[in-house]
Formats: structure tokens, C-alpha cells, sequence
């Protein structure tokens, strides 16, 4: 069998949407005949926590650890946050204070290309001494952080072993990077640094087409689409839903993300419609920020809130099936465009009827309306999404189900297969 050395930041027990691509991957690799050791921090500074995850992981896989300095201790220190206050990104919380902006300007000059950068050297150093008593085949760097793939550059140069790396967010193109307060010379060494990974690479992946385009654009090396996807073995409890229409959002849901628009069509329908009023139940399976909340009650719709906050991984599984309507707007970025959210595959799977909001030309529009499991509309399209509402509640009324479209690419067995193969292929070279 063939030994695969993935390098990540995220893992169990690590919760949210990062840590679970690999997690899966690791969970079927040794169908495909590669055996998977992961290298990730011994004490890393988690946000969230998900124990449940560990669960995923077979007994034979390998996980190697080494402590990591970070900065994060540093940033609470100087401004004093604690708590889920020390969690807010800075990039996007429109009430920075001056120690926000300070902090931020620090992490964006010095920190290249994120703080998790100290352990490059002593991980490289590590690594390489490691291989020499424990050969791999084949070396996987998983971002972001971004670090995570100059480890496995400087590990594969002074090795030889092939290197893939994978790309579960854009790099300089992602969403808050023009955000980041950059002086003209650490810009340049971002994009430095981008162009030397996707050059010395083996491979490149991506999870979306877009992404993929934008990388190729920049790179002779091969750029390989792996998106994510759903796992069917998460999806073999079958939830019978409760008598309410629930309309659903799962993860992370920000106020540049704040769907202002659904929020009036629901709050205008509960006062006009009795009946769905008597039945409607919004419910938030993640952490949701202060302006989305304080936004929906000024719509008059916290009585049908039900606010969950994280949940384990399990627990939204069950939620997002025990939907009526599930919800999921991208936030207003531009750059947005070209993501495809790791939630979007479990939607799928959950065979519910999914409303996007986003950009109409985007990667995850493009998504819905192949799939036909839903539909995207644009922030400002009120009408679109009342209409959209409406059908659902006449749906929910007599009882339709959503009807089932082929999303077998989309299996995260079918995915790893395709890994697998890109691994094959590099390793036969």
C-alpha cells in the first residue's frame, strides 16, 4: 500500500467546514490503496470544536504532531478580547477598534502568508528527518493557512517526493485578502509566494471551476477541480421532519452575508399569512452574527427564531434534513463568485429544496441549477425569492416531496477516487 503525507492546519478536534474535506479523504483512502499519515500542530488555537469528528477517522491512519507557535494569544492580549469576542475575524467586523486595525495591519506585513508561518522552519526540518526512517510516496499540503503549502514546498524540493496542493479556498483572490491593509511590498510577496507554490507543485487542486480557471491563468503546472462533496454514511439515519415549515441555515452565516432582502419577504408573509405564521420556524444550526439577528428582529421575526449556534457536525446533519427550505447566501464580496461552500454538497444530499443567494453567474449558481435542487437568486430580487418562498409553503401544505436528481459525482467515495488516481498518476511518473 502506498503512504500519503497530508500536511494540515485543521483536524479533530477541530470543528467546522475546513477540517472535514481531509477527514473524509483519510476515511476512504485505504480503499484506493493509500495509506494516510497526517502531520498537524500537537496545540493549535481551534475556534470551534468538534470531538464527533474523531470518530470519522479509521484506527490505521497515522497522525503525526508537532507543537506550533501562534499569534493568536498576542492579539487577545492587546485588545482584551476573550472568548467568542477574540473570535470575530477582524477583517470583516465593521466595529474594529484601532487595536482591530493595528493587529490587523501586523498580521497582513509581518505574518506572510498567515500567522501560522513559525512553523515552517522547525516543520520542515522535522518532516524531512522523519521521511528518512518513514518514506511516503506521495506529500498532500492542505490550505488555507496557506503555510501549510510552503512546508510541503521546501519538504518536496529537498526530497524529491511528489506534492499536490490542494486548495480548499482561493489565495490572494480570496474575499478579504484587498482587505488585509497590505503595504505594496508584502503584496508582492503574496503573490510571490502564490506563484511559487502553483509553479513547483507536482499538481494543483481546487474545489471550484472558477478557482481552477483563475490558477491556470497563472501556472503552467496542471490544475486538477476535486470539489467537496457529501459522504452517504452521514445521511444513513433517515430524520422524519417535524410538523413545521423550517426554513434552515446551516454554518457560519456573517453580516456581509446577511440575506436583508428574505428576511422582509418572511417578516411581510408571517403578518399577511396567519396560517404559515402559525407554522414557520427559522432556524440557525452555527454562529450568526449580532447584525443578522438584530436585522431579523427589526422584520419582526424573532418569535420564529430557533438560534442553535454551532452544532456538532451530526446534529446539522439531522437539522438540515428535518428542513422545509434551506437557505444559503454567500456573502456580498465580489470574489465570492467563485466559491462553492463545503454546505452546499450536504444540501444536496439532504434532497431539500435550497434557496442561494448570490451572484446568478457564480460557482454555486451554476451548481443549483445543473443539479435543479433549488434555485440563486441575486440579493436585491425580492419578487424571485417571495415567489420561491411561496411555492415551498404550497409544497409543505400538500405534502411534496423534493424531487431526487443524480449528485453521485458530488460522493466524497467518488471524490477520494478521483484523488487517488491524481495521486497514481504522479506517483507512475
Amino acid at each position: 500500500m502506498k503512504k500519503v503525507l497530508v500536511i494540515t492546519y485543521y483536524w479533530p478536534p477541530s470543528g467546522g467546514s475546513g477540517v472535514q474535506r481531509w477527514v473524509k479523504f483519510a476515511k476512504y483512502l485505504e480503499n484506493e490503496n493509500w495509506h494516510p499519515v497526517i502531520y498537524t500542530p500537537s496545540n493549535p488555537d481551534y475556534t470551534i470544536l468538534d470531538e464527533s469528528l474523531e470518530k470519522e477517522i479509521p484506527d490505521s491512519v497515522e497522525v503525526i504532531k508537532t507543537p506550533i507557535r501562534e499569534i493568536y494569544g498576542l492579539y487577545r492580549k492587546l485588545t482584551g478580547k476573550k472568548g467568542k469576542a477574540a473570535q470575530v475575524n477582524p477583517v470583516t467586523n465593521k466595529n474594529n477598534t484601532w487595536k482591530d486595525k493595528l493587529c490587523l495591519a501586523i498580521r497582513g506585513n509581518l505574518f506572510i502568508p498567515d500567522p501560522r508561518v513559525a512553523w515552517l522552519r522547525p516543520s520542515v526540518r522535522f518532516l524531512c528527518r522523519y521521511l528518512e526512517e518513514h518514506p511516503v510516496d506521495m506529500i498532500v499540503s492542505t490550505g488555507p493557512p496557506h503555510s501549510m503549502h510552503l512546508i510541503a514546498q521546501k519538504v518536496a524540493r529537498k526530497t524529491g517526493i511528489p506534492w499536490i496542493a490542494d486548495f480548499r479556498d482561493p489565495w490572494t483572490k480570496i474575499f478579504y485578502f484587498k482587505h488585509l491593509r497590505l503595504t505594496k511590498w508584502a503584496e508582492r510577496k503574496y503573490k510571490r509566494l502564490e506563484k511559487g507554490v502553483l509553479d513547483d507543485a507536482s499538481a494543483v487542486v481546487a474545489v471550484s471551476p472558477l478557482v481552477q480557471e483563475d490558477f491556470q491563468s497563472m501556472t503552467r503546472t496542471p490544475v486538477h477541480l476535486i470539489t467537496n462533496g457529501y459522504d452517504e454514511s452521514d445521511f444513513l439515519e433517515k430524520v422524519q421532519p417535524d410538523s413545521f415549515f423550517n426554513i434552515t441555515h446551516s454554518g457560519l452565516l456573517v453580516s456581509d452575508g446577511n440575506p436583508k432582502i428574505l428576511w422582509e419577504v418572511l417578516g411581510e408573509k408571517v403578518r399577511s399569512h396567519p396560517e404559515m405564521a402559525s407554522k414557520l420556524k427559522i432556524r440557525l444550526v452555527g454562529k450568526t452574527d449580532e447584525d443578522v439577528l438584530e436585522c431579523m428582529d427589526r422584520c419582526g421575526l424573532t418569535p420564529y427564531l430557533v438560534n442553535l449556534g454551532y452544532q456538532s457536525h451530526g446534529v446539522a446533519i439531522r437539522e438540515i434534513q428535518n428542513a422545509s427550505v434551506l437557505i444559503l447566501p454567500i456573502r456580498t464580496e465580489p470574489e465570492t463568485k467563485a466559491i462553492l461552500p463545503g454546505k452546499l454538497f450536504e444540501y444536496l444530499a439532504a434532497r431539500k429544496p435550497i434557496l442561494g443567494i448570490a451572484d446568478p453567474e457564480g460557482a454555486m449558481s451554476r451548481v443549483l441549477t445543473e443539479s435543479g435542487a433549488g434555485i440563486s437568486c441575486d440579493w436585491d430580487e425580492k419578487e424571485k425569492i417571495s415567489a420561491f418562498i411561496n411555492r415551498q409553503w404550497k409544497n409543505f401544505q400538500e405534502g411534496k416531496q423534493q424531487e431526487e436528481t443524480d449528485i453521485s459525482r458530488f460522493s466524497r467515495r467518488k471524490l477520494t477516487t478521483q484523488m487517488a488516481e491524481l495521486m497514481n498518476s504522479l506517483v507512475r511518473k
